[in-house]
């Protein structure tokens, strides 16, 4: 079991990370309400520019909603006391994988055994 010390530790960061990311989110919907529609754009090159930076945005965008996920899941297994524990195995994941990354949800060894699976039906 984690020490409250560590876990309010992890909570503050995860905070700050959520605060980061929700920034990041404001500030960028704020640049893209400054760019120029597709009707004002004057050929096919802009046109199709302008379409491969909304598509990344995008997925950019989405990658942070997938990490705004995490980071809830993360508090809320911090409140349940569940936070640390992998959720295949239900053994402790490693302090310093959880320093590196705090929303890690598996321990080294399960996540390795998902990435070769995802390898073999990829």
């Amino acid at each position: 079991m984690m020490k409250k010390k560590d876990l309010q530790r992890f909570a503050e960061r995860l905070k700050e990370d959520k605060n980061r990311v929700l920034n990041h989110l404001v500030d960028k919907n704020k640049t893209e309400e400054l760019q120029l529609s597709t009707d004002d754009l004057p050929d096919e090159v802009d046109l199709a520019q302008s379409e491969l930076v909304q598509s990344i945005a995008l997925r950019l965008k989405d990658r942070e909603r997938l990490l705004l996920q995490k980071i809830e899941i993360a508090l809320s297994k911090i409140e349940s006391g569940t936070f640390g524990i992998c959720d295949l195995c239900e053994e402790a994941i490693e302090p310093k994988r959880l320093e590196a990354r705090p929303v890690a949800e598996l321990c080294i060894r399960c996540k390795e055994n998902q990435e070769m699976e995802e390898k073999i039906y990829a």
